[in-house]
């Protein structure tokens, strides 16, 4: 069995299409708890994190609004890194570096998550064993969820560049994109903020 000619030259697009499904799907949570639902909420999520959204904390509210809407901007990203040919040189280079820095971002999240719910689970570590249950699903759901997001978007840049005429720079950025978020990582985890 053969591929057709014409199917064989076209540029592969799940990847970004992933990375925007990824976004779009991840926003819902965000904007169903800034809108007042907490089904689920309280098993899945830190208690702190429930009862700010409980008692309908004008600050958290508007967080969760934010991250719903970088989730959502994470999904135009997908959708927009599949348009790889339509872009000239200065939005390529912006692309990679976005796309690159939220990769960055996502997977030092989830691992973060997944590693420290490891630890916990094998009682390496210890917690308060009432949140235990929520450590499992920071462990198994969140994290993976987080990790498979940068993993979207690492595939959606790589795929993306393969178009970009001017590969240097769009590499070069989509470095610095990455690097940047990592160091801005280690940086609030070392601050206590992350």
């Amino acid at each position: 069995m053969s591929l057709r000619p014409d199917t064989a030259s076209r540029p592969t697009r799940w990847p970004g299409y992933a990375a925007a499904v990824w976004g779009f799907v991840f926003a819902l949570p965000s904007f169903y708890w800034a809108m007042g639902g907490l089904t689920g909420a309280s098993t899945t999520l830190a208690p702190a994190l429930v009862e700010l959204a409980r008692e309908r904390d004008t600050g958290f509210i508007a967080v969760l609004w934010a991250t719903g809407a970088l989730k959502a901007l994470g999904g135009l990203l997908g959708l927009l890194l599949v348009r790889r040919r339509a872009w000239g040189r200065g939005m390529s280079r912006f692309l990679q570096l976005m796309a690159w820095g939220a990769a960055g971002l996502l997977v030092w999240h989830g691992a973060e998550f997944v590693g420290h719910g490891l630890l916990v689970q094998t009682h390496a570590i210890g917690i308060d064993p009432d949140l235990r249950t929520v450590s499992r699903w920071y462990t198994f759901l969140w994290g993976p969820w987080f990790v498979a997001g940068g993993v979207a978007f690492v595939l959606a840049a790589r795929t993306h560049l393969n178009g970009v005429a001017d590969r240097m720079d769009a590499r070069t950025a989509g470095v610095v994109g990455g690097v940047g978020a990592l160091v801005l990582s280690a940086i609030s985890l070392i601050a206590g903020m992350g």
